[in-house]
């Protein structure tokens, strides 16, 4: 009799706005859904930060064949980093606040239909980014998107309304940032790194970008009139915004960003801090398999 394949779902409690006997019901569903496909199901809730990577570590090791990450994309990264040139594919269940990733592949917001989509869905493979070794699957930034993301890990409440509420606010508190970007001095409002086209949302940062070309897209957002701000959100999100005479871009495998102080940066969204004010910034070609 052959053997059955293996699936694990990691389940992050306290991702988005999801409540937990909502991720329960959708756990059970997927234990179900699993079995009925001859699958060899298991499902573990995350209890601590980094416990995704741990679970998914252990699962590889075991040779389990899926791994669906049913959580934010920290969650999502958490995982797939884990699964990085590993037979092993990542099955995405978006139940975050911006789910920039699963909305780039076009996976259901759904997380019943998502469920069902990494189930039945066939591995294919995708490029993954580095900053000073920190693995990132959709964007990875500095300036006033680094910025945002670390005032926004520090509220009580997740979801998009406190996202704009944040970011807003952050807005007229925040001074544009002096970096060197591969021996070339720049002021910069932001500055994107985007495997993926989008931050979440539909905020469409890198509206181009090609999740398998071996290469990540660079953009830039030079400072700009306060008067300007609103039309370039509207261009955000309407996947104009590289039509806009403040943003520039290019493609690349890897970058050098330098500043005068210790560096805020993200990757995915979650915020991290460079002491020594250098960013290394490389692409891993086809390094992931997603269910899709």
């Amino acid at each position: 009799m052959a053997k059955r394949s293996t699936v694990l779902a990691i389940i992050n409690p306290l991702s988005g706005t999801t409540s937990l006997a909502q991720k329960t019901a959708l756990r059970d569903a997927f234990l179900r859904r699993a079995e009925s496909l001859d699958f060899d199901a298991d499902a573990v809730f995350t209890e601590h930060p980094g416990h995704a990577t741990e679970l998914a570590t252990a699962a590889v090791a075991q040779s389990v064949s899926r791994i669906l990450a049913i959580g934010g994309d920290g969650t999502i990264n958490e995982t797939a980093r884990a699964l990085r040139r590993a037979p092993t594919a990542l099955g995405i269940v978006p139940v975050g606040s911006g789910n920039g990733l699963a909305r780039h592949l076009g996976i259901p917001l759904n997380p019943t239909q998502a469920v069902e989509h990494a189930l039945v869905g066939r591995p294919v493979v995708i490029d993954s980014g580095e900053v000073s070794g920190h693995p990132f699957f959709c964007t990875a930034g500095l300036g006033f998107e680094a910025y945002v993301a670390h005032l926004f890990a520090r509220q009580p409440v997740r979801g998009l309304p406190t996202y704009i509420r944040t970011a807003f606010g952050a807005f007229w508190n925040y001074q544009p940032g002096s970096y060197v970007i591969d021996d070339q001095e720049r002021t910069l409002f932001s500055l994107t790194f985007a495997n993926a086209g989008q931050f979440g949302n539909n905020a469409w940062m890198a509206p181009t970008a090609n999740i398998a070309d071996g290469r990540l897209d660079q953009c830039e957002i030079r400072p700009f009139p306060a008067q300007m701000s609103g039309l370039l959100m509207w261009r955000l999100f309407n996947k104009t915004l590289n039509r806009s005479a403040y943003w520039r871009g290019q493609t690349i495998t890897r970058a050098t960003v330098e500043s005068n102080g210790p560096l805020l940066i993200h990757a995915d969204g979650e915020p991290l801090t460079l002491p020594d004010g250098r960013a290394e910034v490389k692409v891993l070609p086809s390094s992931l398999l997603v269910l899709l």
